[in-house]
């Protein structure tokens, strides 16, 4: 049975994911052991553990924000925060996950989509706070820059009848607004002096 491109692209992302989880996971284990026997963590094998725990979180974000999602999948505060910190931790732009309930996954895809809209338009860092507002919609903010990476890129998010051309590392900015026209949302999107607002 044929799928739509939304849900062919999840599957493929869910796929991607799944393959790479394995090997970075044996890579994991395989430092471990190195450990337990006694050797001296030289810079080498530290260098090679931090960036494996940086590529599992990396994986553990893309996972939820491009994999196969169901509204009946529900993700709570411990878990959603574990993964932004991962993916934070040493990096210019943090995440401050201020809801305390739990969400379906569905949901929490979306946001994810957006905090990396925030990522590629922050080059001096920052944090981005994601809030959810008295009408039960989502607020996410952060000191982006709306030139970054195009003007366009942020203008179709509110747009969808105007897509605008994307780049491999600018897909979030044309799945995110997609998505949400499949499920009968839109964005709202406020450009302030210092700070970029998502309302959705």
């Amino acid at each position: 049975m044929w799928q739509s491109n939304h849900n062919l692209a999840a599957l493929i992302g869910s796929r991607i994911c799944h393959d790479l989880i394995s090997p970075i996971g044996a890579i994991c284990n395989g430092i471990e052991l190195m450990s337990l026997d006694g050797r001296p963590v030289t810079p080498e094998l530290a260098l090679i553990s931090e960036s494996v725990d940086n590529a599992n979180a990396r994986i553990r974000f893309l996972r939820v924000a491009f994999g196969l999602a169901s509204p009946e999948q529900m993700m709570g505060r411990p878990e959603i925060t574990g993964i932004l910190e991962a993916i934070s931790a040493g990096a210019r732009v943090q995440f401050d996950w201020t809801p305390v309930c739990e969400y379906p996954r569905t949901r929490v895809q979306e946001v994810f989509l957006a905090l990396q809209c925030f990522e590629s338009a922050m080059p001096q860092g920052g944090t981005v706070t994601v809030t959810r507002a008295d009408d039960d919609r989502w607020e996410i903010s952060g000191p982006a820059e709306a030139h970054r990476p195009a003007p366009q890129l942020w203008q179709a998010l509110a747009d969808p009848a105007r897509p605008a051309e994307v780049k491999p590392a600018q897909v979030q900015f044309a799945l995110l607004p997609a998505l949400l026209t499949e499920r009968g949302r839109r964005i709202a999107v406020e450009v302030r002096k210092s700070e970029i607002v998502l309302r959705f």
